[in-house]
């Protein structure tokens, strides 16, 4: 009801099997999903869909339960909402990740850009928010893109996996970082599909965590 208010269009699902099924049918802006669904809950339903989809997805968890945030950080949240909550508040989180993910998966106009990170392989359109490896385009999740545009900003300069998720998910806990390692996996293999040397420049640095590298070119 509040979004209808914001003049947003929406879809509804009664339980995850049929939210899944909607997803993937239909390429929505944005999917609020809720972690306890009848059937498939809200992280498998988000893991499928991350399978085919990057469509930006903010999770609903309960107050407290702080495993299916970590959970739904691995499986390729991009943002989540701990209940209770304020309807305004989901109102200004849909409003911010749309405002983020606009432009990742569709060039709308052709106007030169200057914000853009231009490397050997890889080009990071930050006024776009549009990534292309020689030359194609990458469709990346919000936090992926997020991800991505942190390293590039910062080469050769190695990040552990806290420092990570402080910086990019603005979210500090104690616990498994596989988060990150799922996300790098993530846009290593996306990545990878159109350019294996972009693909490289994203390196592991063992036992601390990652960098992004660029080889000098002869």
């Amino acid at each position: 009801m509040y979004l209808e208010r914001e003049g947003y269009a929406i879809e509804e699902a009664e339980d995850g099997d049929e939210a899944l099924s909607l997803a993937l049918a239909i390429d929505f802006d944005l999917i609020v999903l809720d972690v306890m669904m009848p059937g498939m809950d809200g992280i498998e339903v988000c893991k499928e869909l991350r399978e085919t989809k990057a469509t930006p997805v903010i999770m609903l968890t309960a107050k407290g339960e702080e495993t299916n945030r970590v959970e739904g950080f691995e499986v390729g949240t991009d943002d989540y909402i701990v209940k209770p909550f304020s309807p305004r508040e989901v109102v200004l989180r849909v409003k911010a990740l749309l405002r983020r993910a606009s432009g990742t998966k569709y060039l709308q106009t052709d106007v030169a850009t200057k914000n853009v990170l231009v490397f050997p392989h890889l080009t990071i359109d930050n006024d776009a928010h549009r990534v292309t490896a020689d030359g194609e385009l990458v469709n990346l999740t919000p936090k992926e893109y997020e991800l991505l545009c942190f390293l590039a900003k910062a080469p050769d300069k190695v990040f552990d996996r806290e420092q990570l998720l402080k910086e990019v998910w603005k979210y500090e806990f104690f616990g498994d970082l596989r988060t990150v390692d799922t996300h790098v996996k993530r846009l290593r293999e996306k990545l990878n599909k159109v350019s294996q040397d972009a693909a490289k420049m994203i390196v592991t640095v063992w036992g601390v965590g990652y960098k992004f590298e660029v080889e000098e070119e002869q």
